[in-house]
């Protein structure tokens, strides 16, 4: 049985800490303990590491708290932030990366979303001992699931994905990615993400205070899920929207859930994996275009797949152009070393087929054709295969 008390108490007694900024968690925190306890079928090593995340997640929540309120953080002004909404894996991690190359830019790293105060200076923001200490937890990550760099990779001093600040609040997909639950998953479709995207900027705010200044650019597919919540914290936020061919995005977030949620189960998931994550790509499209159609008076940039990997430094190029700005030579050039340094494939290659989810490619084109109809892709839409 994973209780919620217990894992509040054990982040407590680890920091020293008891105020986690209100209590808009907790609902989302009782779901998922319930769920992993009654659905997630957890192996042994899941079930002693599951509950050890949730206590860091929520660890560092305390610290994020008490840091803005001794240090007097809510002044910091997160000004037109980018994000990157784009589809589960639509390239939204090329470009985050290729956005970080700029030195005007501010990209939230790897190793400070998961342990934000005190925050990083420009001393040691990208170098020291919580550097390390993130690279060697994905070193053991990397011994449990070997293969799962070949799917996706992020360098403890790299960008990643604001899901990990929004998992502070227990309203984000990084919970369904690590464990199968869907109660939880149900759930959160319903949730309120307004307190998740307050406390993804009070986190900001503290990152910030630590002198590492620069224009946000922060992506996760999560974000499509709740652009109004985000959007009212974030009024001038700049939105860009990834697309590609929703078969390949499906299959190959499939093929991400199941080796990550595979590393603290033995239980064969695959069916529900295929059924819940087609749910929420249908929902993330759906949403978008809602909020698209509510609120025409906020722009977004619309960036195809196959164009980015095309021209990554002329689709960044085009990016400028939407936030009304111009690409610096020596920031293009930053993105091509970059490029030149991590060629595709660098790791291994992703491979993955639909039949082994029992899907096809045409029932998914199907549940994806207001999308289709709405968006061009650059796909081969009568392709039926992976």
């Amino acid at each position: 049985m994973i209780r919620a008390d217990d894992l509040v108490a054990a982040a407590v007694e680890q920091t020293g800490l008891d105020d986690f900024g209100g209590d808009a968690y907790r609902e989302g925190l009782d779901v998922l303990c319930d769920s992993l306890t009654h659905e997630a079928q957890l192996s042994e090593l899941g079930a002693l590491a599951l509950p050890g995340q949730v206590v860091g997640s929520l660890s560092n929540r305390l610290k994020v708290v008490d840091h803005a309120k001794t240090h007097g953080t809510s002044g910091e002004v997160i000004e037109a932030p980018v994000f990157v909404i784009g589809l589960f894996r639509a390239g939204t991690t090329l470009l985050s990366n290729l956005l970080d190359r700029d030195p005007r830019n501010r990209a939230l790293l790897t190793w400070e979303a998961g342990d934000s105060a005190p925050p990083s200076t420009p001393n040691d923001h990208r170098a020291g001992e919580r550097v390390e200490l993130n690279r060697i937890a994905q070193s053991m990550l990397d011994a449990m699931n070997p293969g799962f760099k070949t799917i996706h990779h992020e360098e403890p001093e790299g960008p990643t994905e604001c899901i990990t600040v929004l998992a502070a609040d227990f309203k984000a997909l990084l919970w369904e990615s690590v464990a199968n639950v869907p109660a939880y998953g149900e759930w959160l479709l319903k949730a309120d993400q307004l307190s998740a995207y307050q406390h993804h900027l009070r986190t900001l705010q503290v990152l910030q205070s630590g002198g590492v200044r620069g224009r946000w650019t922060l992506k996760t597919p999560h974000h499509a899920l709740a652009l109004e919540a985000l959007t009212a914290v974030y009024p001038d936020a700049r939105l860009v929207y990834l697309h590609r061919d929703p078969v390949e995005v499906a299959a190959s977030a499939f093929s991400l859930v199941t080796s990550l949620s595979g590393t603290f189960t033995d239980a064969d998931h695959r069916a529900y994996i295929a059924r819940r994550w087609t749910d929420v790509l249908v929902a993330c499209t759906e949403r978008v275009d809602a909020f698209r159609f509510a609120r025409p008076e906020i722009p977004v940039h619309d960036l195809r797949y196959v164009d980015l990997m095309a021209d990554p430094v002329g689709s960044v190029r085009g990016l400028y152009e939407f936030l009304g700005e111009e690409l610096s030579p020596e920031a293009a050039q930053g993105m091509q070393e970059h490029l030149d340094a991590n060629p595709k494939g660098r790791f291994g290659t992703h491979r993955y087929d639909l039949s082994d989810f029992g899907v096809t490619a045409g029932a998914l084109r199907e549940r994806f054709s207001a999308y289709l109809g709405r968006y061009d892709t650059g796909a081969d839409v009568t392709a039926t295969s992976v």
